[in-house]
């Protein structure tokens, strides 16, 4: 994981000492001089917090925006200090489903919770009721209900909260409740052929998006679980094996299709923004080969931060449709999509000469 540099932790300090609303002086910071990738990412994640739409739940749309917000203050030690105010808000609970106690997309916000918790504000408060719901979860699984995840987006939406509540906790049962949950999913949707996973069990589509969800869960579970943990071998070997498929279905303008086997599709930015942020950190982690797959990282970065992104920040040709593959025009935004695009580019600075801290 990355952590900000001493200008970064500079800005940092002013922000929580401001309990998140720290002076416009100190939001007005410059990005890392030289650095094309921060002005992108701090330019699309102001544009958002000012023409955004439906900004204040703790919904798993805005919770992707929030993760990458983070991103943005740990990237460039630039912060547009909402995240704070918007957990606040929120009383730092997770929304809930009549009916579906543990849906993956209610358990989004742990995440953006679980950044604000170890990087900036570590009030044991934060964490309480994301430790109830996983608690209740493991519970659950115990018991020989396996089968929460299954849709591919669940990957994100709640994996990445079950490994770093299990490593912060030093949970065995966490840990090992989030591998049986992966596997049935896994089992359910991962077509070990191909490398790529399916949209749900009903679903005979390859989504963009969908494959970038579970690249990017597996990402993230990657970097918090230690090596030796007797899981890291097959999450890697699934994150390897999907990376490399993926990297062979880019289009020749760097984008991916919103339906992977489709040729015909138009650009799409989220699932694009997903699948770089899995194969930038995959080079940057030393698991992906540089000599292949950095130059596809380098397109597909290229057309997000030149035609997805507009020169005042606007985030577009992100799709619709939330639940399967759907076209997307320049004029398509939401919370999720810009999100994943500074998540993107979180893990392209780390690539780019003259963009650390």
């Amino acid at each position: 994981m990355r952590f900000p540099g001493i200008r970064g932790f500079a800005v940092l300090a002013a922000a929580v000492t401001a309990g998140g609303l720290a002076p416009a002086a100190v939001a007005s910071a410059a990005p890392a001089a030289q650095c094309s990738v921060a002005d992108a990412m701090v330019k699309a994640g102001d544009y958002w917090v000012a023409h955004g739409t439906n900004l204040a739940p703790a919904d798993w749309q805005n919770a992707t925006f929030h993760v990458g917000n983070l991103a943005v203050v740990r990237t460039t030690g630039v912060s547009n200090h909402q995240t704070l105010p918007w957990g606040e808000a929120n009383n730092y609970l997770l929304p809930t489903t009549p009916g579906q106690p543990f849906a993956a997309e209610d358990e989004a916000a742990g995440e953006a919770y679980l950044d604000l918790y170890t990087y900036f504000h570590p009030d044991p408060p934060i964490l309480a009721d994301l430790r109830s719901r996983l608690a209740d979860e493991v519970a659950s699984v115990q018991a020989g209900h396996t089968d929460y995840w299954d849709h591919v987006s669940a990957l994100n939406m709640a994996m990445p909260s079950f490994a770093r509540i299990g490593v912060l906790d030093s949970s065995e049962p966490t840990l090992a409740a989030m591998q049986k949950l992966f596997q049935h999913t896994e089992k359910s949707l991962f077509d070990e052929f191909s490398g790529l996973w399916r949209t749900d069990a009903h679903s005979p589509s390859y989504w963009a998006q969908g494959n970038g969800w579970a690249l990017a869960a597996l990402t993230k579970v990657l970097q918090v679980l230690p090596a030796n943990d007797p899981r890291w071998p097959e999450y890697l070997r699934v994150f390897k094996k999907t990376a490399t498929t993926l990297s062979v279905l880019q289009r020749p303008d760097g984008f991916w299709n919103a339906n992977l086997l489709n040729p015909f599709g138009g650009p799409e930015s989220s699932g694009t923004s997903l699948i770089t942020y899995g194969l930038a950190w995959g080079v940057n982690a030393g698991v992906l080969d540089s000599r292949w797959f950095k130059p596809v990282v380098d397109r597909a970065w290229k057309s997000l931060s030149t035609k997805a992104e507009t020169t005042d920040g606007f985030v577009g040709y992100v799709q619709p449709k939330t639940d399967g593959p759907g076209s997307a025009k320049a004029t398509d935004t939401s919370a999720a999509g810009v999100g994943a695009f500074l998540l993107a580019g979180q893990q392209v600075a780390d690539l780019t000469p003259g963009c650390a801290l």
